[in-house]
């Protein structure tokens, strides 16, 4: 009881220098929190949309699913309507009826303007069942009647402003369909952003199908008193197997696995960035204990020669832990839900809809909140409390601080030189790897080992570093600047703790800038080097519809146009092994748009009559050579021998593995309803027509909307646009780990200001001005920071240059160091310092110089 009414009374007597400790595990806990609110709550969104959506049975063709057929001709696995006779005749069934669904739809306005989602989400198309009602309510207009009449969302309406009597023209693989809205429905529940749009059941299926007289599913209603299971088993025996039936769980159970795979990516991410701010915070939790156990030294010996135990000193200072880590993870929950509902808000904003009604807070949530942050905050402040328990009580009584926090200690140092090799030669193991596999292994022992040794080895570098930039930054302020370095120089392992929590942030921003423009510069030069077509086609998601590809084969001004493909068939080598990744098929004229370097035989001829190429990669594991044969088994198809007529290189990272076949062979062995849709499509303009071609093939899929025209120039501009995207958004949340290595600082500097009250004074007494003092603290922080900044970016360019070696291996040949970048980091650490010194340079400048004199 004496022991927590210590800490009680030390805690709250020193809450103030607490307060930042407690604000970085409020950041952790929150994030962790709000991560999980937010992916709990998306989940919950789409189980309740499964749910509603789902009927009592489906009954849909084996393997088939709604956004494609599985071999990429833009109309979904279909069942006749016979099945719906047969399914309803069924004992037990109460209603069944045949549904017509398709993710496979680009739905535009009368100006050609996409009214799908720019989230990502897809675009449904289908006809009005009455199994739409468990989910939907026509709120305006009436259901469509007939081909030239359509119904949309609310959502949907309301986001790009439709309303009755508006035209719509939906682009499937069959043509595009024109009709006007005659009804608008609105969601019972949330629907998460996805575009909506109803046809009568005839002309879905002649708009998605391509025929009449089939359907994508039967919705079957079970009888009262019949179960969900029992039906499934009933319809089992009576249709024998020839499709799949799902109970309504099942249904919803597979689209949740499908939602729950890409959620777990973007949780599991998050979370590690609130794993990297953890860390961060334990230095700052570290510094914060081991200064207040130095600053009360004479206090605790105090205690130990009136009778308190080493483990209840030890103890004394875990309980004040304890308690900083409980309350700091107590508002860490509650911020957290409000990261949550910020994030939902932002989401909305960018087109996912996301209702607070379905925020989803799980008992798990804050206990793992609370356990987490109150165990973080315990084991960092582990070595401060053990190094309280050893402190001697006549030492104590005779020093008011611990001469071991004045250097780093010799064991100290070899481990740190230990760890730090170690780290070293695993990242030059990883960088003189044959296999990216293993490299990477390698890669990421390097990038721990080398991390934790440059945080144990902290204390002795910054000797060294900090003089030499003290040496160029400082030594012209004189005296001033003398005294900023000795102040950053006095506790080297303050400073290397304080500088490893910048460190370990600027590490790996500068470890993925060095990655993300070796990336660009690489796939840039590659494009240079290999691409010869003028022009790129793309969709933003699916596939060229037949219908634009011949809008772009009729551009004036192209010498040619050529097709690409991905071909889905189980290939078989000379040697008897089988593999799935298909192939692709595409024009002659790609062997022009695509200059591929060949190891054996010649391109061009791989597109020839029952002619293929393989990758090098391939032909080395398998033993193929040119004159082979390959045995190729194309899904839906019949099953074709290829002869090899080249070998490509695979030293590249444009296509790389890929296997070419003409499409023209493929025709021969896919019936012309099963042949893909083109994956993307390149255009060669006619000898000094580049640029009214270019303006050309615009113009030709201006109705398309979905599809983007660029040439190299615009690729390359885009390829740089979405890695700096992506690189923004892990800046971003990295900003955490940085904002929480910030309040580090500035930790640091507000309890040194306090532990050395009494020779601020004395300095101020002899001379020093309130103004020198400030700028003493700033300079102090500025040092501090910069240390932190060139150990974290020196590092992290390692890191990244590693990074780099084994993206080689894939490809990926160029190392560029984004030296604006890194420079702009290491500029930006110097303001950050300053702006981590203002309120301790303020409060410094502040104190009465007697009463600063007179403090113990």
């Amino acid at each position: 009881m004496t022991v927590l009414k210590t800490s009680m009374r030390n805690f709250f007597a020193h809450k103030g220098r607490m307060a930042l400790s407690a604000v970085a595990v409020l950041l952790s806990v929150a994030f962790v929190c709000g991560t999980l609110v937010f992916t709990d709550t998306m989940n919950a969104t789409f189980d309740k949309l499964f749910a509603v959506t789902s009927s009592d049975v489906t009954v849909s063709p084996k393997g088939g699913k709604v956004e494609d057929d599985g071999g990429g001709t833009g109309k979904p696995a279909s069942l006749p309507a016979s099945a719906v006779e047969q399914v309803a005749a069924v004992d037990g069934v109460k209603k069944a009826e045949g549904a017509v669904a398709s993710m496979s739809v680009t739905v535009v306005n009368s100006e050609n303007k996409n009214m799908g989602s720019s989230t990502g989400a897809p675009t449904f198309a289908g006809n009005w069942t009455d199994n739409e009602l468990k989910s939907m309510e026509i709120t305006s207009g009436h259901a469509p009647r007939g081909p030239t009449e359509v119904m949309v969302d609310a959502d949907t309406a309301d986001k790009h402003d439709l309303k009755l009597g508006d035209e719509l023209r939906t682009i499937a693989a069959t043509g595009d369909i024109r009709a006007r809205i005659v009804g608008i429905a609105s969601w019972k529940v949330t629907n998460p952003g996805a575009a909506v749009v109803y046809f009568d059941t005839a002309t879905a299926q002649r708009t998605l199908l391509g025929a009449t007289g089939r359907f994508t599913q039967v919705y079957v209603s079970a009888a009262d008193g019949v179960s969900d299971a029992k039906l499934k088993q009933t319809l089992a025996q009576s249709l024998d197997g020839t499709y799949k039936i799902q109970t309504a769980k099942e249904t919803a159970d597979e689209n949740r696995k499908d939602v729950g795979a890409f959620m777990d990516v973007i949780k599991y991410a998050m979370l590690g960035f609130a794993g990297i701010a953890f860390l961060v915070g334990i230095f700052l939790i570290i510094n914060t204990f081991s200064m207040l156990v130095a600053q009360r030294t004479r206090e605790i010996g105090l205690m130990r020669a009136i009778g308190s135990s080493r483990r209840q000193v030890n103890g004394s200072v875990l309980v004040e832990a304890l308690l900083l880590g409980f309350i700091g993870s107590v508002l860490g929950v509650g911020a957290g839900v409000g990261i949550a509902v910020g994030l939902m808000k932002l989401m909305s904003m960018a087109g996912m809809n996301l209702s607070t009604d379905d925020l989803t807070v799980k008992v798990t949530t804050p206990v793992v909140g609370l356990i987490l942050g109150v165990v973080v905050t315990v084991l960092a402040a582990y070595l401060p409390a053990r190094r309280a328990g050893k402190v001697s009580p006549m030492a104590a009584l005779r020093d008011a601080g611990t001469p071991a926090d004045g250097k780093a200690g010799l064991i100290r140092g070899l481990v740190g030189l230990v760890l730090t090799g170690a780290g070293a030669f695993a990242l030059f193991a990883a960088a003189t790897a044959d296999k990216a596999s293993d490299g990477a292994l390698m890669l990421g022992g390097g990038v721990v080992l080398s991390l934790i040794g440059f945080v144990v080895i902290g204390p002795l570098l910054a000797g060294a570093v900090v003089r030499v930039i003290s040496a160029v930054l400082l030594r012209a302020f004189g005296p001033v600047g003398r005294m900023a370095e000795r102040n950053a120089l006095r506790n080297p392992r303050r400073t290397g703790a304080t500088g490893a929590a910048l460190m370990i942030g600027l590490a790996l921003v500068a470890c993925l800038s060095v990655v993300g423009s070796s990336m660009v510069a690489s796939a840039t030069s590659e494009l240079d080097k290999s691409v010869g077509a003028d022009f790129i086609v793309m969709p933003q998601q699916g596939r060229i519809v037949p219908q634009a590809e011949k809008a772009m084969e009729q551009t004036p001004g192209l010498a040619h146009v050529t097709r690409y493909k991905d071909v889905d068939a189980t290939l078989t080598s000379p040697d008897g092994k089988t593999d799935d990744h298909g192939l692709a098929a595409a024009d002659p004229t790609y062997a022009e748009d695509l200059r591929r370097t060949t190891t054996a035989g010649t391109l061009s001829a791989a597109y020839g009559k029952d002619a293929m190429s393989v990758g090098s990669d391939y032909a080395k594991k398998h033993g193929v050579r040119v004159g082979d044969t390959i045995t190729v088994a194309f899904k839906g198809g019949e099953t074709a021998k290829l002869k090899v007529a080249a070998i490509t290189d695979d030293d590249t990272s444009i296509d790389q593995g890929a296997r070419y076949m003409s499409i023209e062979t493929l025709s021969k062995y896919l019936p012309a309803d099963r042949v893909p849709q083109s994956v993307m499509m390149f255009g060669k303009a006619k000898d000094g027509q580049q640029e009214a071609a270019y303006a050309a093939l615009k113009k030709s899929l201006d109705g398309y909307p979905q599809y983007q025209v660029r040439d190299q120039t615009d690729y390359k501009e885009e390829l740089k646009d979405q890695v700096g995207q992506l690189l923004n958004m892990v800046y971003g949340l990295l900003a955490l780990a940085i904002i929480v290595a910030v309040l580090g600082v500035v930790n640091t500097l507000a309890l040194s200001v306090v532990e050395r009250t009494r020779e601020i004074g004395l300095m101020r007494a002899i001379g020093l001005s309130r103004r020198q003092l400030r700028r003493m603290i700033r300079m102090e922080s500025v040092v501090i920071a910069l240390f932190g900044a060139l150990l974290g970016l020196g590092l992290g360019m390692g890191w990244g240059a590693t990074a780099q070696k084994l993206l080689a291996l894939e490809g990926l040949n160029v190392l560029e160091i984004p030296w604006p970048t890194i420079i702009g980091v290491f500029i930006g650490s110097a303001f950050v310092g300053l702006f981590a010194a203002l309120v301790p340079a303020f409060r410094a400048g502040r104190m009465n110089v007697l009463n600063a004199i007179a403090t113990e």
